[in-house]
């Protein structure tokens, strides 16, 4: 029965507070005595031309929220809640919302098909409602359909297809749907409304047409009937035209050889002349097509030239006339472009086709980009010498270092001079090219770079006098000595280069991070982040003095942060930007001074005060610090070791709320690193602590509302944890196998046909394997029989995963080196189980063939172990 609920519902968006929670609570009390009529009543709502439209639109987004939510967990629970109800309610909610589909409220109708589908992602996956797809062609095809009821049809049938998969509707239903989408797109027969809703229907429903791409007629006429409406003179529906043209490049690159004459005078008259939303599109369906053949290419055989899917060479064929339209695109720049990242319009769009473009054709780019660069660079207009800038950029990934060098070198001057052009926008695209440049070109470790020892100072005089430049500017210096450092890492004779002008850059960056003329704080994460690098990729035996005396300005800083004055939300998160940034070159400093004897008592020297700003910042409850100063903090056990126990008291609390952090499950996957971390540090020290970081682990296992990614770290956790503790983790034994035998039958039961599903077991079987290896070294020398009633399932599991040919490279290693671990842990007590599984030496074979060398030897020692095993 439903219940009478407009008043609330209009209460419920009321200016006055107090109204508005009234209302509010009053509706959540009627959703909680009486969902199905709570639901029915909405719909009744949404159905009635009679009521006011403001009731009738929060009528259906209260109920597209009963049934789908953005959180996995509260999904599954809303589609249960759905499931549940008695089929008689749900039958009179859905006709209702059919019926609304006529409603002359457009806002009605559009809030109706979105719930519609949302019905229909729970019920046709579950092969219910059957008869929703016939009912909504029927108003397709009936004579006297208004045009509104067909728009909204079209929309249904959009939304439809985005929320269920192909494989949920019979080939017959397809071929209706994309039938009655392809007639609504016929400019004889409907309105602008009509098409532009058909011709987005269309843009989901392209993943259902495989069978009818595969069928050269079928394909011909959607192809038509799409180029067709790409000239339609509403500005919109060639938008959405352009946008199923993109589609189709990625879905049906194979067979699009016909159609690309075509398609490219298509694109070309919109890039030169559409409005810009529809050029955009056109630019995208080259990008697009760069992606695809890219990715053949990556997958060619070098032998045979053979990717095993057919590259037709497009923009190689294409590129005589596609590459001087998208120069010319890269002159329509906007005049704030460079302040805001936003942006994304037709000049950034071309420049980045023009990338993709050059990493399509190699060297092929080089001269039909040259002679424009050569022609713009030096032009009084401002749009000129930027685009040739930006155009130079944007090639540099693609062709080979030989055809680039003679040209980098010989514009590296210009560049250089550049960097104090008059005009804003060409200083900043200045300065990404360099960076550029020095991320592609510059690696003396590979024997080749554009920076010579003659050079050297005179790009570093330049980039620190234009970190001083405008903050957009200064921003893209920031990443060009980024990338400038980093080249020098583990560059021998080489590394030394940089090493004098530590002190200057490092000051100058500092400099950049105090800046208070950024606006946003996007310039001081860049300096900070700069610096990092600067710390990591320097000569530690010729700049340890240098960056010790950073050491104790890094720690005043992060101090200082402690007394800042907290008036709004926008200082707190301010500061934990700052403080975040501050812990993270902490940690970087630590790690680099750990690394090496000579410099790691300045660490131990430094690390009670170090510890100290963390405990504080740690009371300052921000988690974006929390994640960062945790890091610092497993950096600073590693570097401490057995000393680190001093702390554990103060730390442990924290350590607690790390791991009961389940809201923010980044805090809770860094601190469980950091676990892992300590009990490296402190060996069996670490004991008195592990009761309660055990509870807190096995808690975090079994709450279904953690983010999953956390708990392939917790089994690893487990690994650390006996390792460190020995035959003291036996009282744990029960409680985290059983967890790990769980998880193990969860892996064979994910879905490995969805590539996150399938990285997720990926990782999930890698520290399950971890898990066991650590646990099977703890008792090695002590209790191993413990380990003995898991043995024979561990071997299972091991199978299990051998026989999956599309397991990932880290959980061959991981599987290989358990096996070895458990047959030198239990010794002769396995002889009987390897002789029973057959599978071991054909995985072993497989291992040892391997072009892997770690792989081999993990092998080697694995095999050795079982060998001493079977002679036993």
């Amino acid at each position: 029965m439903a219940m009478e609920i407009t008043q609330f519902l209009l209460a419920a968006q009321s200016a006055d507070a107090n109204i508005r929670n009234e209302a509010e609570a009053n509706l959540r009390q009627l959703q909680q005595q009486n969902l199905p009529s709570f639901l029915l009543s909405l719909s009744v709502e949404l159905a009635n031309n009679e009521k006011p439209t403001e009731s009738r639109r929060l009528a259906g987004i209260v109920l597209k929220n009963s049934l789908d939510a953005k959180d996995a967990t509260t999904k599954e629970a809303l589609v249960k809640q759905w499931m549940a109800i008695d089929i008689s309610f749900k039958s009179q909610v859905k006709d209702l919302l059919l019926r609304t589909l006529s409603s002359p409220v457009p806002e009605a109708r559009h809030t109706s098909a979105q719930v519609i589908a949302k019905i229909a992602s729970i019920e046709i996956p579950q092969k219910q409602w059957p008869e929703l797809i016939q009912s909504l062609l029927n108003n397709m095809t009936q004579q006297d359909s208004p045009a509104a009821l067909k728009q909204a049809t079209l929309e249904t049938l959009g939304y439809v297809c985005e929320e269920i998969s192909h494989e949920d509707l019979l080939q017959d239903e397809v071929n209706a749907v994309l039938t009655a989408v392809v007639q609504g797109m016929n400019f004889a027969e409907h309105s602008a409304e009509v098409r532009l809703a058909a011709t987005r229907a269309l843009y989901n429903a392209l993943d259902f047409a495989q069978t009818n791409f595969q069928n050269e007629m079928e394909r011909n006429y959607i192809m038509k009937m799409v180029c067709e409406t790409a000239k339609s003179k509403e500005m919109e529906i060639r938008q959405a035209a352009f946008e199923c043209l993109v589609s189709i490049a990625s879905t049906y690159y194979e067979v699009l050889e016909p159609y690309m004459q075509t398609l490219f005078e298509l694109t070309s008259n919109a890039v030169k002349g559409d409005e810009e939303a529809v050029a955009l599109q056109a630019v995208e369906f080259w990008s697009s097509i760069c992606d695809e053949e890219i990715e053949l290419q990556e997958f060619e055989n070098p032998d045979t030239g053979d990717s095993g899917s057919p590259n037709y060479h497009f923009i190689e064929k294409a590129r005589l006339s596609l590459v001087p339209m998208l120069l010319e695109t890269l002159l329509k720049q906007e005049e704030d472009q460079d302040q805001d990242d936003s942006i994304w319009n037709i000049s950034m769009a071309g420049g980045t086709c023009l990338g993709l473009v050059a990493r399509t054709v190699g060297d092929e780019i080089v001269p039909l980009v040259m002679p424009f660069v050569e022609a713009n660079i030096v032009k009084p207009d401002w749009r000129c010498r930027e685009a040739a800038t930006y155009a130079f950029g944007s090639i540099l990934e693609g062709p080979t270092i030989e055809k680039l060098a003679p040209l980098v070198h010989a514009g590296l001057d210009f560049l250089l001079n550049a960097m104090r052009d008059e005009n804003n926008h060409v200083k900043d695209t200045t300065a990404w090219t360099l960076s550029h440049i020095f991320e592609l070109l510059h690696c003396p470790a590979g024997g080749f770079s554009v920076i010579t020892p003659e050079n050297l100072q005179r790009i570093l005089g330049v980039l620190l006098e234009s970190i001083k430049d405008a903050p957009n500017v200064a921003e893209k210096v920031c990443g060009a000595i980024y990338y400038l450092a980093q080249g020098y890492e583990d560059a021998g004779p080489s590394s030394s280069l940089l090493s004098p002008y530590l002190t200057g850059i490092m000051t100058e960056l500092l400099r950049a991070a105090d800046r208070t003329d950024g606006g946003d704080s996007k310039l001081r994460s860049a300096a900070y982040e700069t610096l990092n690098e600067v710390i990591r990729c320097s000569n530690i035996t010729e700049t340890s003095q240098i960056i010790a005396e950073l050491l104790p300005a890094i720690m005043n800083r992060l101090g200082q942060t402690l007394e800042l004055q907290i008036v709004s939300s926008d200082d707190r998160e301010k500061q934990g930007d700052l403080q975040a940034s501050l812990c993270g070159v902490l940690q970087v400093i630590i790690q680099k001074f750990s690394n090496t004897d000579g410099t790691k008592s300045i660490i131990l020297q430094a690390a009670d005060q170090i510890m100290v700003l963390f405990l504080r910042v740690f009371a300052c409850r921000s988690s974006t610090v929390h994640e960062e100063a945790m890091l610092a903090i497993g950096a600073l056990a590693y570097a401490t070791g057995p000393e680190f126990a001093k702390y554990m008291s103060e730390f442990y609390q924290y350590l607690q709320m790390g791991l009961q952090n389940s809201e923010e499950y980044q805090v809770c996957a860094i601190t469980v690193g950091v676990v892992g971390d300590i009990c490296r540090a402190l060996d069996d020290k670490v004991l008195p602590y592990c009761d309660g970081i055990m509870s807190l682990l096995l808690n975090a296992l079994s709450n279904s509302q953690l983010n999953r990614s956390v708990k392939p770290p917790i089994f690893s956790c487990f690994g650390d944890i006996a390792l460190a503790i020995g035959d003291q983790f036996e009282k744990y034994v029960p409680h985290a196998l059983q967890m790990m035998q769980d998880a193990a039958k969860a892996c064979a039961q994910l879905d490995m046909d969805d590539e996150e599903l399938m990285d997720y077991g990926n990782q999930l079987r890698r520290s399950i394997f971890e898990a066991y290896s650590g646990i099977l070294q703890g008792f090695k020398n002590a209790r191993a029989e413990v380990m003995f009633p898991y043995a024979q399932h561990l071997l299972q599991f091991i199978e299990l995963v051998f026989r999956d040919r599309q397991r990932d490279e880290s959980v061959t290693k991981a599987a290989v080196a358990v096996m070895g671990d458990l047959a030198d842990a239990l010794g002769s007590n396995t002889k009987l189980l390897f002789k029973d599984c057959t599978f071991y030496a054909e995985f072993l074979g497989e291992c040892l063939r391997s072009d892997d060398e770690q792989l081999k030897e993990t092998a080697g020692w694995t095999q050795g172990m079982i060998g001493r095993v079977m002679v036993s």
